[in-house]
């Protein structure tokens, strides 16, 4: 199912607790190796996001957070965008849509209160990942085996989802 922008305003919402700058300090940056079998889906994901996403945006609070640069008078990143539902998990996968950055942002929120965040480049891999609680207004980080393998799932995901739509 696709999603329309009201998911990616939510994917704002889980965010905001980081505002206060307490909780950006807890994000953790992942050093992925990033096998080239990794990178080379990355690329396909990138490819088929730019080619079949949609217009959407990234928040300035979310980007800040995620460390994604931007300049102090951009309130939004501009990305292209794709979204699917099931089993009441929602996937969210977001590139930017101009060449000024490198950046390819997963979100999975789940039924039982958790969103998972893992940031990527297309040329490096998993640079970031954490975990949000909105009801607790919680922040954590994931542990470098976690969210490798948590990326990596994501990663077969959006791949098998491609092969499906071609």
């Amino acid at each position: 199912m696709r999603f329309s922008r009201s998911a990616v305003l939510g994917l704002a919402v889980f965010l905001v607790p980081f505002q206060n700058g307490s909780a950006v300090s807890a994000v953790t940056s992942v050093r992925s190796a990033g096998s080239s079998l990794e990178l080379t889906s990355l690329r396909s994901i990138a490819g088929w996001l730019r080619q079949h996403g949609r217009e959407g945006y990234v928040g300035a609070d979310v980007a800040d957070a995620m460390g994604i640069p931007r300049d102090k008078s951009e309130q939004v990143l501009e990305a292209k965008q794709q979204g699917f539902r099931n089993e009441n998990v929602l996937r969210i996968a977001q590139i930017s849509a101009d060449d000024k950055r490198d950046f390819l942002l997963f979100m999975v929120q789940r039924p039982d209160d958790q969103v998972y965040f893992y940031l990527s480049t297309v040329r490096d891999g998993l640079k970031k990942a954490f975990l949000s609680v909105p009801s607790k207004n919680l922040v954590l980080p994931l542990d470098f085996a976690e969210a490798e393998l948590r990326f990596q799932q994501e990663v077969l995901y959006w791949e098998d989802r491609i092969a499906a739509a071609q």
